[in-house]
């Protein structure tokens, strides 16, 4: 049993994958998410620690290495659409994902996390949050935004959502040949794909596939906070599906924080028996947390799981 740690906690530190994971390793992990904002050579740098067994790579987030001629700044997961109207930016957004496929086949990685792209609307999740930090959640303009948001995406999403299958489909065929699963990631905004709904489409879609469903924990909390799914919705649906894991904590709509921080929202003990039966889980705190607050919450997940 283990867990790894993303990169996306120190990468932006390092021009080296080996002092990236010199720095992971000495807080007690063995394994490691490769995160989206590695340049080709920090992916051979990290290759030739797997090949010297001094770090495991578990899983790859899309698009690993950075696409072509892009900074690594600039290198978002979603800096392509598998969603778009635009055939460019769609072929785009798979010919970099099978890259990312590609990473992992290398690396022995078990997944390839994907985003699915995104209904191309103006996003209000983030004034939703806004007014429900101003203690107006049970307000009629909290209600009245968020129906209009609902409707206005529910009215347009289906191209969008179209063109999002379409391209797993190409990923599907491509991933099942190289014997890496395609980890469907919960998202934070509303607009992106999948919705709640969407991802029971994906699967029923997708049955038997390489195709699973990686539970991102803030994600999920945060969407169930505003109302966009029912409190613990996303594991009692998608459980049968679960291939991976984000583990980070929520506190006041501040997602990626530690899992162990104080005053975490998020009961990991809860979690249990999905966290023991996860192939994959993978901790993804984001800077500032510190390297203590990363170990601390390894061992706190760690006596989770041992009970």
């Amino acid at each position: 049993m283990f867990f790894s740690l993303s990169t996306s906690w120190n990468a932006f530190r390092h021009i080296s994958a080996g002092e990236m994971l010199f720095e992971i390793r000495a807080l007690g992990f063995e394994s490691v998410e490769l995160s989206f904002n590695l340049s080709r050579a920090m992916v051979g740098e990290a290759l030739a620690e797997v090949s010297k067994r001094q770090i495991r790579v578990s899983s790859v987030h899309n698009y690993c290495p950075v696409p072509d001629d892009m900074e690594r700044q600039k290198a978002l997961p979603d800096c392509y659409a598998m969603s778009s109207p635009d055939p460019s930016q769609r072929a785009a957004a798979v010919k970099y994902a099978k890259k990312s496929i590609d990473t992992a086949a290398e690396l022995g990685a078990e997944a390839v996390v994907l985003h699915c792209g995104r209904v191309e609307m103006p996003d209000k999740t983030r004034e939703l949050i806004e007014l429900c930090r101003q203690g107006k959640r049970a307000d009629r303009l909290f209600g009245e935004k968020k129906g209009l948001f609902i409707s206005e995406r529910e009215a347009i999403a289906g191209a969008f959502f179209a063109n999002t299958l379409r391209s797993l489909e190409e990923l599907e065929r491509y991933a099942s040949s190289r014997k890496i699963r395609l980890g469907i990631e919960n998202r934070f905004y509303y607009r992106e794909i999948p919705s709640f709904e969407e991802t029971a489409a994906i699967f029923d879609r997708f049955s038997g596939s390489c195709l699973c469903f990686w539970y991102d924990t803030g994600h999920g909390r945060i969407m169930e906070n505003l109302g966009f799914a029912g409190q613990g919705a996303f594991l009692e649906c998608y459980s049968s599906y679960l291939g991976g894991m984000h583990l980070h904590n929520v506190r006041n709509y501040q997602d990626h924080l530690p899992p162990a921080v104080p005053g975490g929202e998020i009961d990991f003990r809860e979690m249990r028996v999905f966290l023991q039966n996860c192939p994959v889980r993978v901790i993804e705190a984001h800077h500032p947390a510190s390297a203590a607050e990363i170990s601390g919450s390894l061992s706190f997940l760690e006596g989770i799981i041992n009970g």
